[in-house]
């Protein structure tokens, strides 16, 4: 005769055998014995733990100790007059005597203000490109036509300086090219756009938001990807627009990848690109041109004043550590995270 059970019986055991799922799923799979809470793991355990990770952590370290640091003992000959056939060891000691010249130079006052009105040109003009871009094509819903976008503004990041200089010599040159035409023909005049300084750094810009805003967009597209949806679906319900949810939404959420990359270019305020300007300057325009990249090249490779042109680097190195760290205390000061 079959046995009856009873029903509260039949639950109690369904709850218990969910109880063991439970615990069973929680406990890590694969997971060796651990070691008891409290106890110091030595050093030894930890490397052959993590030994993979170490091992592939070499290259990087090699690279920037042979590369990054190692030429920092360069920076000495700031302080000495350099003669290369006396070496380090031989040239004499000078102390901040080419810092003084540098700041008491004719030429700083014009390099410092092209380098600084370069550099807020790319703060106000350049930086935001990236994010307007990235928040028009976050509110495109087709598709295929926002993955032809952004691919096609993403192609320039790859072209050298030299091709991007090339291009605009062709579109803006004298011979004549189709810009420097259909500004002739439209409105009556001719524009020397590659001798006339006052076209120099609106050049610059330009050239600098076609090759670098399809590189940032896909930083901040990335970040967009992490705004969670419901968000967005209790905005529409308080009946937020388009507009609406962008601004309080949006915004919000992308604004600690926005801290730390204003940070990041913060620190390169000073370094406004060698090649680009390198490849733009001819005698015309150099006036508004010289910044503290070519003046470096100038003084150190053509001119042979290698103690002054590597103070000048190093002034410049030392302004960029005391940006990056300013700007990093005064976003924490502001409630952000930061970089460090």
């Amino acid at each position: 005769m079959a046995q009856t059970m009873n029903p509260d019986s039949l639950a109690e055991q369904a709850l218990a055998v969910e109880e063991v799922d439970s615990d069973l799923e929680q406990r890590p799979r694969g997971r060796k014995r651990r070691a008891p809470a409290g106890r110091p793991v030595s050093m030894r355990a930890r490397f052959v733990q993590y030994r993979w990770l170490f091992l592939m952590l070499i290259p990087g370290v090699l690279y920037f100790a042979l590369f990054k640091y190692l030429p920092m003992y360069g920076i000495t000959i700031a302080f000495q007059d350099f003669l290369p056939f006396l070496g380090y060891s031989g040239s004499p000691w000078v102390g901040l005597k080419h810092f003084e010249a540098l700041f008491s130079g004719p030429d700083f006052p014009r390099i410092l203000a092209n380098t600084l009105i370069l550099a807020g040109l790319h703060i106000v003009i350049v930086f935001p490109a990236p994010i307007l871009v990235a928040l028009l094509l976050n509110e495109l819903r087709i598709t295929w036509l926002k993955r032809a976008v952004q691919s096609s503004i993403y192609i320039p990041h790859f072209l050298s300086w030299t091709i991007v200089a090339s291009l605009t010599f062709l579109l803006f040159g004298l011979d004549p090219g189709p810009i420097t035409k259909f500004v002739a023909g439209a409105f009556g005049m001719q524009v020397d756009f590659l001798a006339d300084p006052e076209w120099f750094r609106p050049l610059i810009i330009l050239q600098s938001i076609w090759k670098g805003t399809g590189w940032g967009t896909i930083i901040y597209l990335a970040a967009l990807t992490g705004v969670d949806p419901n968000l967005y679906e209790a905005a529409r319900i308080d009946g937020a627009n388009r507009w609406r949810q962008m601004w309080h939404v949006t915004l919000p959420a992308i604004r600690s990848t926005v801290v730390v990359m204003a940070i990041l270019m913060t620190g390169n305020l000073l370094d406004t690109g060698f090649e680009q300007i390198f490849l733009m300057t001819n005698s015309l325009n150099r006036s508004v041109a010289d910044v503290f990249d070519t003046y470096v090249y100038t003084m150190g490779i053509t001119q042979g004043m290698y103690s002054y042109s590597t103070a000048v680097g190093l002034f410049k190195a030392l302004v960029g550590i005391v940006l990056i760290f300013g700007s990093n205390a005064l976003a924490r000061k502001f409630g952000q995270s930061g970089l460090f």
